[in-house]
């Protein structure tokens, strides 16, 4: 599995770089259509969900989750296709929440194991996902042009770290 990681780490690192750049190229078009396109992703995944809360075979307590969260992505849809303000708020939270998430679990990840190849990197990646979740939070309409701009440098910073990663994980590979 190690000796492929890199590949996937790189790829990761590759595709973010770009998308970095895009978003800094055209700053309101990206918005605006990843705010249509998040209110699509939750009408989806709502009603996925509210239709699998009535066909899986999962607990009652899992079937009453699973509608819980359709509903509410359902209802969440319906806010972003009202208003395209609203989309891009909803949007605006969802990224600064995704953030903080994966810094955290990035940095802990490597901190808890010793042994993680490129975990310097790693913990850094973490902090600075961290970092730019709490930046998103702390106004997430307000400043669409800062978040478009902190969206677009994190995602070139990230690239570019996880370009680095990879090469660490491959070099860690072949000494495997």
């Amino acid at each position: 599995m190690l000796p492929h990681l890199w590949k996937s780490v790189l790829l990761s690192g590759v595709l973010a770089l770009a998308l970095g750049v895009l978003v800094l190229v055209w700053p309101t078009k990206t918005i605006v259509v990843a705010a249509i396109f998040f209110g699509a992703y939750l009408l989806v995944t709502g009603l996925s969900q509210v239709f699998h809360a009535f066909t899986l075979p999962v607990s009652a307590g899992g079937r009453v989750l699973l509608f819980i969260s359709g509903a509410a992505a359902v209802v969440l849809a319906v806010l972003c296709f009202r208003s395209l303000s609203n989309s891009i708020l909803l949007l605006a939270i969802w990224i600064g929440i995704g953030f903080i998430f994966r810094g955290v679990a990035t940095a802990v990840s490597a901190i808890s194991d010793p042994d993680t190849p490129g975990r310097g990197w790693e913990i850094f990646i973490g902090v600075i996902s961290l970092i730019a979740g709490l930046v998103v939070l702390g106004s997430p309409f307000e400043s669409l042009a800062t978040l478009t701009v902190v969206v677009g440098i994190w995602l070139i910073v990230i690239g570019v770290f996880e370009i680095v990663a990879s090469f660490g994980v491959r070099k860690a590979s072949q000494r495997l």
